[in-house]
């Protein structure tokens, strides 16, 4: 493909962020070569399962943009890197001082500065070692600040994050015990799998690995937390037309924490960084992201996997492209002549975390589907996720939403990973837990729209007095019965009141118990919220 001969510094630069940042660029272009000679099998399989049939998509994909393709060495001399590994620390200073000030907006938006910097200067550049150093520091710092605070604050006020699982999958050299070698191969031969599995030396380590002690509390977790989510993720996999055991990439990358963050600020159950995530429709703002939301970013990575797929034309590539990039794919392959993930990883040209991706994604799919076989038979998963939404036409306090749901504020951020701060904004689709969203809905017309970004509503008990609960939320009583004038004849148990609070104190945050007693009247004439039993 012929280039453009001149193009300013600038220009090679914004094509570049498009084509380095993140998990992996949407839809690069093509392969060029069409006589790629056939790879050698350097790490000889002891089996490969029978590849099953290409499985159709349910409905055509929208294409995306070409990934932009660009070669910038020759205009980054060492001097230019120097100076943007330089720029990148004065960016993460100032983050550190504006998380050190409390500040944590300004914070995150510092950092990810930082780490976009250096993840954007070319593979070729001089002086790259230094800079991808650099970047593993900072990286790894900022990661710190993550999980003891950032986009934490207050964790009865703000919601925090979780700390990536494959960070903590190490890479394996110790040899194959041979026992384990034919265990495996029986097991794949008896094993049904839309994905084509592979077994060599590489995949039979992270078996041995995930059925020992160390392993087994990895894969235990991830399997766990699954239950909240499989259902969901099985459904766009199949809506998709993906592999069903895509979703082991899933527990790869986040162990099916929504709110997982890796040390280069990938975020969510799919790790998606911001320029990928933005590609796929990910919304980003400074209330809410969408790469923590389990169903957008589920829907998302099947598209991108999808796009991948018929890019590569082979799912252990799209796999490995997910991990680094097709970009990075692409100019392996050019570079050995090979379009063969396992010659690519024989011969050192993929990242080291990408050349252990693919195998720990088989191996986790060979355990799972073999759980007993591995010690893992007896691990409980937590039930689906059940849930109803509820549409949010005014900015709204997350505990006024618990208030109504008659639930806790951790239960509705359980169920809205991907809201930041404690307010759901206008327009955002709120989940409730199921059997609630009718009277939420109700009950929230009874709070003016300008006042549940603070206002709250309480529930009366039996024998609980107006004076008990304006010391509960620090207000005045008068303010509460400004606040209720429809409450006319006297505060009975089971009245809804609405509490004119400016801030939300701690402990209002706690769940309360059914109030004793009929329920009365509604406030502001609105339908009296009812606790319903959730399947």
């Amino acid at each position: 493909m012929s280039r453009p001969k001149r193009l300013t510094s600038s220009i090679w630069l914004l094509a570049l962020a498009g084509v380095l940042i993140g998990c992996a660029p949407g839809r690069p272009r093509a392969f060029r070569n069409l006589f790629v000679p056939p790879a050698p099998r350097p790490l000889e399989p002891r089996f490969v399962a029978p590849e099953p049939p290409r499985i159709e998509p349910l409905f055509e994909l929208k294409g995306l943009p070409l990934a932009l393709e660009a070669t910038a060495e020759s205009f980054l001399g060492t001097g230019r890197v120097e100076a943007i590994i330089r720029e990148a620390e004065a960016h993460f200073h100032a983050g550190r001082r504006h998380y050190q000030e409390g500040d944590v907006e300004a914070a995150r938006l510092r950092f990810d500065q930082a780490v976009d910097l250096l993840l954007a200067i070319p593979e070729r550049a001089p002086d790259r070692a230094r800079a991808e150093k650099r970047l593993e520091e900072l990286a790894e710092a900022i990661h710190r600040m993550d999980l003891a605070g950032l986009g934490a604050g207050d964790t009865a006020s703000e919601p925090g994050f979780q700390k990536a699982p494959l960070e903590d999958i190490p890479p394996l050299t110790f040899p194959v015990d041979p026992a384990w070698e034919h265990k495996v191969l029986e097991e794949v031969r008896a094993t049904a799998s839309q994905l084509p599995l592979e077994v060599n030396d590489a995949v039979l380590s992270y078996v041995q690995y995930f059925s020992g002690e160390r392993g087994r509390k990895i894969m235990g977790a991830g399997l766990r937390r699954a239950g909240r989510y499989r259902p969901l993720i099985q459904r766009i996999l199949d809506e998709e037309g993906l592999p069903q055991e895509l979703i082991h990439m899933a527990q790869a990358e986040s162990g099916f924490q929504p709110r997982a963050v890796s040390r280069k600020r990938a975020t969510g159950m799919w790790q998606f960084v911001r320029a990928r995530g933005r590609e796929y429709g990910l919304t980003q703002t400074s209330y809410a992201d969408d790469r923590l939301d389990p169903e957008k970013a589920t829907r998302a990575a099947a598209r991108h996997l999808r796009d991948l797929y018929d890019h590569f034309g082979d799912w252990y590539l799209a796999m490995a492209a997910y991990n680094c990039g097709p970009v990075v794919i692409d100019k392996a392959v050019e570079r050995t002549g090979y379009a063969d993930f396992w010659e690519l990883r024989r011969r050192n040209v993929l990242p080291k975390e990408t050349a252990n991706y693919v195998p720990i994604i088989l191996a986790m799919t060979i355990v799972t589907k073999n759980a007993r076989d591995h010690g893992l038979e007896a691990i409980a998963t937590e039930p689906p996720l059940r849930y109803d939404t509820v549409e949010i036409a005014a900015p709204t306090h997350v505990p006024l939403l618990a208030d109504l749901a008659e639930s806790t504020v951790s239960q509705i951020r359980e169920l809205n990973p991907a809201l930041l701060k404690n307010l759901a904004p206008a327009g955002y689709s709120l989940r409730v837990p199921e059997g609630t969203g009718a009277a939420v809905s109700s009950a929230l017309q009874a709070v003016p729209p300008e006042r549940r970004a603070a206002w709250r509503v309480h529930r009366l008990g039996e024998g609980e007095t107006l004076a008990a609960v304006a010391q509960r939320y620090r207000i005045a009583q008068n303010s509460i019965l400004a606040a209720n004038r429809t409450l006319t004849d006297g505060m009975e148990a089971g009245d809804l009141l609405l509490i004119p609070a400016t801030e939300a104190p701690a402990k209002a945050s706690a769940k309360r118990g059914p109030a004793k007693g009929p329920a009365r009247r509604p406030v502001a004439g609105q339908t009296t919220v009812s606790r319903r039993a959730s399947n």
